[in-house]
């Protein structure tokens, strides 16, 4: 069956539009080697952290939770990185603003699709690209996570999309996968906006080729 020509491209926030790592936020506190792997195991390996990503528990909780696991020491920066982890420096992904602008200007509706907690809209501005963004979904406020196929249904019905004329770009095969079973093109985001521009447009997608002041990662 011929597909239809795509005008909507969605996507994912983290690692996509900006780098997001524990590495990246943990290196902001001067940790030792010992509590770095820490907060690693028992805050972003948690259950919690998802519990936060999908809306079930709230910030206080998590802290509680995660912090009954640690020692004392760690619970200040537990607390600090659960509630305002996002006010520290949000690195952009190189490239990305300049391409989600320019698929803006080619006339594509540009949307969000992220797992994340309710905090996103307090710092979506800081966000390359953000001002081209035509809506969000946000899993914390939907109560529903990919690769769920349900918050790509959401996605479309709340925005009247229609899933073959989408693309969906994130970094998680898992996600890709979902996003493919529920009608969409998708790409999975490897950190080289020079070969996801080539991959756009093997879709059909109107976009430049890569320049020099977008390297290519090997």
């Amino acid at each position: 069956m011929e597909h239809k020509q795509i005008s909507t491209i969605v996507f994912d926030m983290g690692q996509v539009l900006i780098h997001w790592n524990a590495p990246q936020i943990l290196s902001a506190y001067n940790l030792s080697e010992e509590d770095g792997r820490l907060l690693t195991r028992e805050l972003f390996g948690s259950v919690e952290w998802v519990q936060l990503d999908h809306g079930t528990i709230s910030h206080r909780q998590a802290i509680t939770q995660v912090c009954r696991r640690l020692p004392q020491r760690l619970s200040a920066v537990v607390e600090d990185i659960v509630s305002s982890w996002w006010k520290r420096l949000l690195e952009p992904m190189e490239g990305m603003g300049e391409l989600v602008r320019e698929l803006k200007d080619q006339g594509y509706g540009i949307y969000l699709l992220s797992n994340a907690s309710v905090d996103l809209r307090r710092y979506f501005h800081r966000i390359p690209g953000s001002a081209y963004f035509d809506g969000l979904m946000v899993s914390a406020e939907e109560k529903k996570l990919k690769p769920h196929y349900d918050i790509f249904y959401a996605l479309y019905e709340r925005f009247g999309l229609t899933p073959e004329a989408c693309v969906f770009i994130d970094d998680s095969p898992a996600n890709v996968e979902a996003a493919m079973c529920t009608g969409m093109h998708a790409i999975q985001f490897r950190g080289d906006v020079g070969r996801l521009r080539r991959e756009l447009g093997t879709l059909g997608v109107e976009v430049a080729e890569a320049t020099q002041s977008e390297p290519e990662m090997v």
